[in-house]
Formats: C-alpha cells, structure tokens, sequence
C-alpha cells in the first residue's frame, strides 16, 4: 500500500481541477457539491484531494485499482448500447461515506493509503480496444473522485470511436459536468433509499441530497443519456412514498421513458446487520414507481426476476429477455421497433450482440 503524503514526484499526483484560492492558504474545491474548504497540509471529504501549500492537488490520477470489460447491463445500463463490451476503470476514494457500500475496500481507501497501478489516460484506451470493448466506464467507486484522469481518458477514447459512461451518487457540480461535455455519453445515477433525506444523513453522511437533482437536470441539457437506480434498504430505507415521489421526478424532467432501476440490498461493511430486501418490497416498490408513470422499470439482483426484462410499452409484448447482465433472447430490430405493435422504444447506439458470454 502506498502512503498518500503528498509528493510531487509520483506519477499519479496532478493539479486538481475546479478549485479556487481563499488566501491564508486556504482552498475551495468545486468539484462536487461538497465544495469542500481545505487548508495547507488537509484533505477534502473525499481524502484524495490535498491542500498543498495553497494548491490542490489530486493523489490518485491513473492510480487504477481495476481495469477490465464487463457487459454495459452491469452498470446497469439495460437501453444504451445493448450487449456492448465496457472497459471499466477505476481508483480509490469517495465523497461518501456509505455504511453500506459493497466496493468499500476501495471507496473508503482514503488518506491511510492508496494502492492500484499506474496507468496513463492512451494505456487504457488501448487496453479497451485490445480488449474488443465497445466503450469505457469510469466506475466502482466515485469517478469524480478521479475526474481529470476521467476526462483525459475520456478525450481519447472519443477519438478512436469509443464511447463513454459512468456510473456516479450524481454529487458533481454542474460546471464539472459541462467541461466533460460531449465526451460523456451516459451516466447512471445512484440514488439510495429513493433519495430518502435523513437516510443520507444517518447512512451516508451526506446533509443534503438534492444536489443530485441539479446535476441530472445538467446532464440532460448536455445530452448525455441517464439511466437512475435506487437501492431500496429494508426497514431503513424502503418508504414507497419516496420511490413513488422519485419516479414522479423522473418521469416530469428525465421522460416516462427513462430506465429507473429498483436495486436489492444485501448486508455489507458496516450495515451487515440489516437483511436482504425481500423481493415482494421490490415488487411494491416498482408498482409505485410505474404507477407514478415510468415505463421502464427494472429489478436489479435478483437474477432471474421477469423484471429484468424490457417490455413494450404499449402493447406489453416482452421485447429484450435478460438473466442478470447478459441478453438471452433481443426482439427489437435495428430501429428498436416492437415487432407486435411497431412501437419504437426509448434505446441509445445500437445493439452490439451478445458479447456477455466473454464474462461468465
């Protein structure tokens, strides 16, 4: 493990972006909606952004502690580039602090250490097209965390045709969401307990959530396709209201056609004394979110689930059948038209085949 003290003589230390001098030393970072102020010798909540001498600096760029393909329904992206290969990257670090979060190990790894290897933005591009990989994802922790490495990485692959996505808590200013601009493709937002106010607080350390809101709004003025998810926790964080009053926002500035995805929870880090969630909780939970005027609405690990599949939405024909994050059968031609009633369905790219059966 490598120590984070600040040096400027490793590779993956850089001069953050979206920062601004407050004098006596002090900084302010805009990246996320923490706007964290940092003085000399500190770091942000994130614990990979240093206060060094008045500048602020990133630990962690092209510090990777993951490099590798996964099927794009993993992230879970079901209605964008279907079947494609993503090249996902990602480092250590988060702006949460989540008690239950499954990737941990690498979002709570903060100012004790940082481990991973050292790539440069054209080694990942070149790892992603060795590996066949129709786009790249920044994700399994926080991608703001690791944003200039991220556009970098970014700005490359849209020059050899690939595209890019991630999967983000949505706690990134506007203004860094339009510098990534264009290069951005697709984003999946993560919401926890619907967005539940005081879940934030008590489980994630996070005042307010409704940042969030402001940066889903920035990425649909940019042209980014989104797809939204909610971790539904059991007796905690699992009030219909707040599903039912999410997917009403959705449905009002996203489009009833937008992807929102019901996840299950299961036990891990520090809330492993809270139990899966029943999937009969998940089935509620999706009627009040289809009741609220979704369309599109998935049930996320529960393998198997007839709610993993994409139906039409006006005549109900099943159209795309999955298992977890692999396509078994796709129905839709080309244009993405309902071969029953014609109804074209709200996808993005094309399909790209069945490229999941390389990750079993």
């Amino acid at each position: 493990m490598r120590s984070l003290k600040f040096s400027p003589d490793l590779p993956w230390v850089r001069e953050a972006d979206f920062w601004e001098p407050l004098g006596d030393g002090r900084v302010r970072c805009n990246l996320c909606h923490r706007r964290c102020i940092i003085v000399p010798g500190a770091y942000g909540a994130c614990g990979v952004r240093y206060n060094h001498e008045g500048r602020l600096y990133t630990l962690v760029y092209g510090l990777l502690t993951a490099a590798n393909p996964d099927p794009i329904e993993k992230k879970p992206l079901m209605h964008f580039n279907p079947g494609a290969c993503a090249f996902s990257i990602s480092t250590v670090g988060c702006n949460f602090y989540c008690r239950f979060c499954q990737n941990w190990v690498l979002s709570q790894s903060r100012r004790n250490g940082a481990f991973g290897k050292p790539y440069e933005p054209r080694e990942v591009v070149e790892e992603a097209l060795g590996n066949g990989c129709d786009g790249i994802s920044y994700t399994y922790n926080e991608p703001t965390i690791f944003y200039e490495f991220m556009y970098d990485v970014a700005r490359l692959a849209k020059e050899k045709d690939l595209f890019n996505t991630m999967v983000t808590n949505g706690y990134m200013t506007p203004e860094a969401i339009r510098k990534l601009g264009k290069l951005m493709d697709a984003a999946t937002v993560d919401f926890k307990a619907s967005g539940n106010k005081e879940f934030y607080r008590r489980y994630m350390g996070v005042l307010d959530p409704s940042p969030i809101y402001e940066s889903l709004i920035e990425m649909k003025r940019q042209g980014w396709w989104i797809e939204v998810t909610s971790l539904i926790v059991p007796g905690v964080g699992d009030r219909i209201e707040d599903t039912a009053g999410l997917a009403k926002w959705i449905a009002e500035n996203l489009g009833e056609e937008t992807p929102f995805h019901l996840l299950r929870f299961h036990p891990d880090y520090l809330a492993q004394d809270i139990p899966p969630t029943p999937v009969k909780t998940l089935e509620r939970h999706a009627e009040a979110a289809r009741e609220a005027g979704l369309k599109h609405v998935y049930i996320g690990n529960v393998w198997g689930h007839p709610l993993e599949n994409t139906y039409c939405p006006r005549c109900g024909s099943l159209v795309v059948e999955r298992n977890g994050f692999y396509i078994i059968d796709w129905r839709l031609g080309e244009d993405f038209k309902c071969p029953k009633c014609g109804y074209r369905l709200n996808f993005a790219g094309r399909f790209r085949g069945n490229k999941g059966y390389m990750y079993w």
